[in-house]
């Protein structure tokens, strides 16, 4: 009895120790030249349309850290704030290769081997901030999604909200930067 109580200790402590140190090892990690987490967009990243005149280019990011296991990224960017009831996705890039670990301002992620699928503007690709007038300020979450495999085989006009369950069903990890935007 003694011994087993004894085997039993060492499991436990030897799979507490493996945790903590898992825990310690670095998260994926996402930041940007030109979005700070918590602070205001500039113009230059919102939309041209739809009442707002923005240059309508997504920006810079980069992402350091992937977890063992990575074969491909994904990039979405959500506004949680949108008055839908249901939010709204202004971006959405999949299947960008393991071998990729940053994203120029106004990238066209096609020459990456990347596709774009469609967003709540009803277009594919990156679709600016453009908050209504008066409603306050809304948050953009831009999101780098750590992937177990290099293709998704999801089509360019997939409904975001299957975009959305895929991505949280398969992820290995993912990191967020959080920017805000009013008009």
């Amino acid at each position: 009895m003694n011994s087993t109580i004894f085997s039993s200790a060492i499991v436990t402590t030897t799979l507490t120790t493996s945790l903590l140190f898992t825990g310690m090892a670095n998260a994926l990690q996402l930041s940007s030249r030109d979005i700070q987490e918590g602070h205001p967009m500039a113009k230059t990243f919102e939309f041209s349309g739809w009442g707002c005149a923005g240059e309508n280019l997504s920006p810079h990011l980069i992402w350091t850290d992937a977890p063992q296991g990575t074969k491909s990224f994904a990039i979405t960017a959500f506004d949680p704030d949108a008055p839908t009831g249901s939010g709204f996705w202004h971006w959405i890039a999949l299947d960008i290769p393991a071998t990729v670990s940053e994203l120029a301002r106004g990238v066209e992620v096609k020459k990456l081997g990347a596709i774009e699928t469609r967003i709540d503007y009803g277009s594919v690709g990156f679709g600016g901030a453009c908050p209504p007038e008066g409603h306050g300020m809304h948050r953009y979450q831009f999101t780098v999604w750590a992937l177990p495999t290099e293709k998704l085989n999801l089509a360019a006009d997939v409904s975001p909200a299957v975009v959305g369950f895929t991505l949280n069903s398969l992820a290995l990890e993912k990191a967020t930067l959080t920017a805000t935007y009013t008009r």
